[in-house]
């Protein structure tokens, strides 16, 4: 995955409110905003490898662990890496928040200002 340094990766869901105001953030930093909505555009377990490797986080602490979903489909059961990585594929709507990577730095935007910590 190449990422332009003076880019502003945003990998969010268009159905989440907190995405929406993170994005109007993300402008303020960025003349560009590489929009990517992982509902709608097919992530591989490759890309959300290098985006975890790059947050320095486990797939488990992108998801949502409250949604329905997640608690009928994934609680309870062992799941090995690559697993948790398909998991991510096949349930992109699980993810809690925003992801921004921008200056070959990437942060897990939980409140709409966390993004602010990139600039």
């Amino acid at each position: 995955m190449k990422i332009h340094p003076s880019e502003l990766y945003f990998y969010h869901s268009s159905h989440q409110p907190i995405d929406k105001q993170t994005k109007a953030y993300a402008k303020s930093l960025a003349n560009f905003v590489n929009e990517i909505d992982v509902v709608r555009e097919k992530m591989t377990a490759t890309q959300w490898d290098q985006i975890l490797n790059m947050l320095g986080l486990r797939p488990k602490d992108l998801l949502n662990r409250a949604h329905p979903d997640y608690q009928a489909m994934i609680a309870g059961k062992e799941w090995d890496e690559e697993s948790w990585l398909n998991i991510l594929v096949k349930f992109p709507h699980l993810i809690k928040s925003p992801i921004a990577i921008y200056r070959n730095k990437a942060i897990l935007c939980k409140t709409p200002t966390d993004i602010l910590k990139l600039d």
